[in-house]
């Protein structure tokens, strides 16, 4: 039987920091963020490379090309913001949905599609890139996002570390731990909520008896802020607040904030799953008439920023750099020796056992001959 929809659309929307409304006007009494309109067209573009790389990624592992695959659709407009907020030397820390967090904070494309093709070497660090890798675990990238936090303060570096997870992740240890550390400790850390109203199959109403999942933040002593997540620059607008406030010591500064980011996931947990099971259409109707992309769009269009030359620019460079990107992955190559790479300091007798019975099978057959085996 179908869960209850956990509808929040009840709640009122002066609950949450909203700039522009559904159809992309600018809502009274709001104030937009000082942005240029070259960081405008940026953030638009980071949107519409976000959502057609998300429709790419699941027709390649629908074809076989790539693995399981977390849809980011709905949610990259919060993505795109938070990391619009941050400053080049601050830290991400990402779950496996962030993919437009992390390619806005400077992982390029590929890297971002090479582990999802069996290549490990997507999931490094990259050099000049403060991004750290996904996290799949639920909830343990927390208490190290404080920790490296931590370490900032008391080098005494003006950086700032942003830390995304979703709402299920409130319900475990990791996320009370983490925000207990960080509202005793004063750490320079931004926690990002993504709240998308479903923990896979579970909605929020099973997950917490809170109305909201902010106010979760008083029981640590830190402060908390719920936004539209589908309002990108409210999103931003937050963000930046959180990010400055955790920068600068003073009063009421140098503190860690809760952003609950209340989004809509239009699709599926991963292209494993079947949303159609366990969540009503009714609502994704609702959210998909607030889309981020569109939203943003119609701003920029009203304002008389983005003009039909400029946005027919950004669909050519977007189809570009996506195209670019899987020629890129589908070009690599590795040697079958890696698979005993990073299992240990020291490969085992076992392990060492097995790779030289798959060299040895290698040179027998040929690798062309291997693969076809396989």
């Amino acid at each position: 039987m179908m869960n209850a929809q956990p509808d929040a659309r009840e709640q009122e929307s002066t609950d949450r920091v909203q700039i522009l409304d559904a159809a992309g006007n600018v809502r009274e009494g709001a104030t937009v963020p000082p942005l240029s309109t070259t960081e405008l067209l940026a953030m638009y573009e980071a949107l519409v490379l976000a959502r057609r790389f998300d429709e790419r990624a699941i027709s390649l592992q629908r074809q076989g090309r790539l693995a399981t695959y977390a849809p980011m659709t709905g949610q990259e407009g919060s993505q795109v913001a938070t990391s619009y907020a941050l400053d080049a030397e601050d830290w991400l820390f990402p779950t496996y949905r962030d993919h437009a967090a992390k390619h806005v904070h400077g992982r390029p494309l590929a890297s971002l599609l090479a582990p999802l093709a069996g290549y490990r070497q997507g999931y490094a660090l990259e050099e000049d890139v403060n991004v750290m890798p996904e996290y799949i675990p639920i909830a343990t990238q927390i208490p190290q996002a404080m920790g490296m936090a931590w370490g900032f303060k008391l080098q005494e570096e003006s950086r700032a570390v942003l830390c995304h997870f979703g709402d299920g992740a409130t319900s475990e240890g990791d996320f009370h731990e983490g925000l207990n550390f960080a509202g005793v400790f004063d750490v320079p850390a931004v926690f990002v909520c993504n709240n998308n109203q479903w923990a896979i199959s579970t909605p929020v109403e099973r997950q917490t008896a809170t109305e909201t999942l902010a106010e979760k933040a008083a029981a640590y002593g830190i402060d908390s802020v719920r936004v539209d997540g589908l309002d990108p620059l409210a999103v931003y607008q937050v963000t930046r607040a959180a990010i400055h406030k955790a920068k600068h010591p003073g009063p009421g500064q140098g503190r860690p904030t809760l952003i609950e980011s209340l989004q809509y996931r239009f699709g599926a947990h991963t292209t494993a799953d079947d949303p159609s099971v366990y969540r009503a259409d009714d609502a994704a109707e609702y959210y998909r008439e607030r889309d981020p992309v569109d939203r943003l769009r119609s701003y920029l269009l009203n304002e008389g920023v983005l003009t039909p030359d400029r946005e027919q620019a950004i669909d050519s460079r977007v189809d570009e750099q996506i195209q670019q990107a899987v020629e890129e992955v589908e070009s690599m190559s590795a040697d079958p020796d890696d698979i005993f790479e990073h299992v240990s300091a020291e490969l085992s007798p076992r392990l060492e056992s097995q790779r030289e019975e798959l060299r040895a099978l290698r040179e027998r057959y040929g690798d062309e001959a291997f693969a076809e085996v396989l």
